[in-house]
């Protein structure tokens, strides 16, 4: 078993907020982190599968229940099937602090985004602390393991399995799974084929500037019914939009954003990337090595920083630009060669966004200079550097 780099952050916030969620796709590794949390919490927590139908049946008098168990911690489990009850925990929540209660009442788990859920952020708001859960992090595992993390994703059980093989089988079930039960039971009805295909299109183009028109056309669709789509596996963090930075007035830009696929394992499976050599050999390769790099690198960051990419009509172009503050501008090209060099697209965008900070991202083992400013590093040094900036500033 992994030991997960959030867990002291999630056992510190419960000390601190009346409820702590954690937030992730399926299978992520949300209940498996509970549990271990929970291990540390005395008197032993109360756990409850909000997809389990006897446990769903003790909240029949959900605020009964709770108040039966106002001295244990309170674990809910895939918290999206009972949107509702973020309303009854408002009133539980509030009635003990008044009665001196703060912190540590609920710990709850879900694996859709607080768009999807509707109801929690309004109801909640002050009361509870979220932590995004991701797949496998580059420094959670051990450094010679990175090109199989990139492969398999970042989902544990994918990760851990006992070879390729297993892993892109549970990958198969896993995007099933989604398609044939998980979609549909949120309400949606969608034809599991049209959205399989909707997803594969976003896997060919992993890494693309979004341009759901043609999507939309390959499909049969409308556009704003693949913008829908979009959305829906965006709340699932199933894929990210990478916003366009779009600052400096004076130039013109690309306003559109980009979309990858946020598990590199996803990708691979739904274009039936098998092994390292299938994805060595396929056209995704360039995409799927920055969409992996992408979210590693998000993954250290707290809520505060937004990620954007940096294109002009002009030519000038940075994978990604992380503003920390007026003061302070990262900017990030991600390589898959050993030997990368500075493209004046890249020195031409350092200069339009005023980048303090220069780094390309690279496979290789140790890090270098080139052109003067520019830092060549190995993933898990720009963590610990994008890590640093934020601690000093």
């Amino acid at each position: 078993m992994i030991e997960r780099e959030s867990q002291n952050d999630i056992f510190n916030l419960l000390k601190q907020f009346p409820a702590v969620g954690i937030l992730g796709p399926r299978q992520i590794g949300k209940t498996t982190l509970a549990f271990q949390i929970a291990e540390k919490i005395s008197p032993e927590p109360i756990y409850l599968d909000l997809e389990s139908p006897s446990d769903a049946a003790q909240l029949s008098e959900p605020e009964l229940y709770f108040n039966s168990h106002s001295d244990r911690t309170i674990i809910l489990d895939e918290i999206q099937r009972t949107p509702e009850i973020f309303a009854v925990l408002r009133g539980v929540i509030d009635k003990r602090r008044r009665a001196g209660q703060k912190s540590g009442q609920f710990l709850i788990l879900g694996s859709a985004s607080l768009d999807l859920l509707q109801q929690s952020s309004e109801s909640l708001a002050g009361r509870i602390a979220y932590i995004r859960l991701t797949g496998l992090k580059a420094t959670e595992i051990d450094k010679d393991n990175i090109d199989k993390l990139w492969l398999r994703g970042g989902f544990p059980e994918s990760f851990l399995a006992e070879n390729n093989s297993s892993s892109f089988e549970w990958r198969q079930n896993l995007i099933t799974t989604y398609l044939e039960r998980d979609i549909p039971q949120l309400g949606f009805r969608i034809s599991a084929a049209v959205l399989r295909n909707f997803w594969t299109m976003l896997a060919n183009v992993q890494g693309g500037i979004s341009n759901m028109s043609r999507i939309a056309a390959g499909l049969g669709i409308s556009v704003p019914t693949a913008n829908r789509y979009l959305d829906l596996l965006e709340d699932l963090f199933l894929v990210r939009k990478l916003q366009p930075w779009s600052v400096n007035a004076g130039k013109r830009l690309v306003r559109t954003p980009k979309i990858y696929i946020r598990d590199s394992g996803i990708t691979h499976t739904l274009l039936k990337i098998r092994n390292q050599d299938d994805l060595l050999g396929h056209p995704v390769l360039g995409g799927s090595w920055e969409g992996f790099i992408i979210e590693n690198l998000l993954s250290v960051l707290p809520d505060w920083v937004i990620p954007y990419y940096y294109r002009t009509a002009a030519g000038a172009e940075i994978d990604l630009v992380l503003e920390i503050n007026h003061q302070t501008r990262i900017a990030i090209e991600i390589k898959r060669s050993l030997t990368p060099a500075v493209s004046k697209g890249f020195s031409t965008g350092c200069e339009d966004i005023q980048a303090t900070h220069k780094y390309f991202v690279f496979p290789g083992k140790n890090s270098y200079m080139i052109s003067g400013d520019v830092k060549v590093v190995p993933l898990i040094e720009m963590m610990d550097v994008i890590r640093k900036i934020i601690d000093i500033e």
